[in-house]
């Protein structure tokens, strides 16, 4: 292993393994091979289970280096579930924000306890609104395409920080 930056290790062998922040770039494909969005997405994530990607695409870049892909294909149950209809809600139009519009997004249903479910307008027929609080990719099979952009090894402040913040949010 040659030494050729201030972690010790050259950027061309650094491999996505725990410790390492990895850069990603990806795109998303429904299950007949169709773009779900027209550009890729990035996204930089600590390496190790902390939660900041879904486990298999973890797995699937685990040992890769800067420039490699994999394609991965994720049943719903490994992405955002299988799509819940109890979460799709009607509510009264006048109880919704003035200029409510398809495709707004809402903390919680209007009129109920606080909750932190994100429904979106899907619909609004007459004085009736309907609100959806499942993810718009619920019950979807997807494809991800992924490239990894960059790797670099993470400091141990960083990981600590990143495993507060992990255990803030599995207790919160």
């Amino acid at each position: 292993m040659t030494h050729d930056d201030a972690d010790g290790e050259s950027a061309q062998e650094a491999m996505a393994g725990d410790g390492y922040w990895v850069t990603l770039r990806y795109r998303l494909h429904d299950s007949t091979g169709e773009p779900i969005e027209e550009l890729p997405r990035e996204v930089t994530y600590l390496h190790g289970g902390y939660g900041e990607v879904f486990a298999a695409i973890e797995s699937a870049v685990e040992g890769k280096q800067a420039g490699e892909t994999v394609s991965i294909y994720l049943e719903p149950d490994k992405t955002f579930g299988d799509y819940d209809a109890s979460l799709v809600q009607l509510a009264a139009r006048s109880s919704m924000p003035e200029g409510i519009e398809v495709g707004m997004s809402l903390e919680g249903l209007p009129d109920e306890p606080a909750d932190e479910t994100i429904y979106t307008v899907t619909d609004i027929a007459g004085d009736t609104v309907v609100l959806d609080g499942n993810h718009p990719l619920a019950g979807m099979a997807l494809r991800f395409d992924i490239e990894v952009m960059g790797l670099r090894l993470a400091t141990p402040d960083e990981v600590e920080r990143e495993a507060a913040l992990r255990e803030r949010g599995a207790s919160g």
